[in-house]
């Protein structure tokens, strides 16, 4: 193989990782994930529950990244530099709280409930980390998300398809340089067992 080649076969590497990141983005995943619970657990009433849940857990989020961005504050919507994460993910910790409590009060199905603890679990768990270590969310979302998913639909597809997905996108934010294998690999751990953890003591 040529070196024309190999820097070709690099850039693209370099463009399905760039992809995979923005698809997979905890944004993303954290807006789509609690239509598609309420949905499954309680129907259509379910399913406008989830969009509660998805404009207060995400949007909000999503709104105070893209002005930081827009101001020059952050360097992009994936939060690449670990010393701008803290006030976003103070904003995503009160948002999820916020919505967890109005969920809880006006009588949301059991399973949203639980999603939306189980987000807050993986926000209590790596928020104090990425203080001192830039662990992944990226991987800890995508992994507590199969996780979640595993409950509403077959569970075993779901784990093995969801399992690719998350090592595709570990594979894309190594890829990327945008985190080590052992900050991938912590996210990944972490957001699946706060998720199990919890659903677990929910009974779920």
């Amino acid at each position: 193989m040529t070196g024309q080649e190999m820097a070709g076969d690099g850039s693209r590497a370099m463009a399905a990782a760039r992809w995979v990141t923005g698809l997979f983005a905890p944004q993303v995943l954290v807006i789509g994930l609690p239509p598609v619970v309420g949905l499954m657990a309680d129907g259509w009433r379910g399913g406008a529950w989830g969009l509660v849940a998805s404009a207060l857990c995400g949007g909000i989020p999503a709104l105070v990244i893209l002005a930081g961005v827009r101001s020059g504050r952050l360097d992009s919507h994936h939060l690449v530099d670990r010393a701008s994460r803290t006030r976003p993910l103070l904003v995503a910790v009160a948002a999820v709280a916020v919505a967890l409590v109005l969920l809880i009060s006006l009588g949301a199905p059991r399973l949203l409930v639980a999603t939306v603890t189980a987000m807050l679990a993986a926000l209590a768990v790596t928020v104090p980390i990425t203080l001192k270590w830039k662990i992944s969310f990226h991987a800890a979302v995508s992994a507590g998300t199969v996780v979640v998913l595993a409950h509403v639909l077959p569970a075993a597809p779901t784990l093995v398809v969801g399992a690719l997905v998350v090592a595709t996108v570990c594979w894309a934010r190594v890829r990327l340089t945008h985190h080590t294998p052992a900050q991938v690999a912590a996210g990944a751990v972490t957001g699946a067992g706060t998720a199990w953890a919890t659903l677990t003591a929910f009974g779920i």
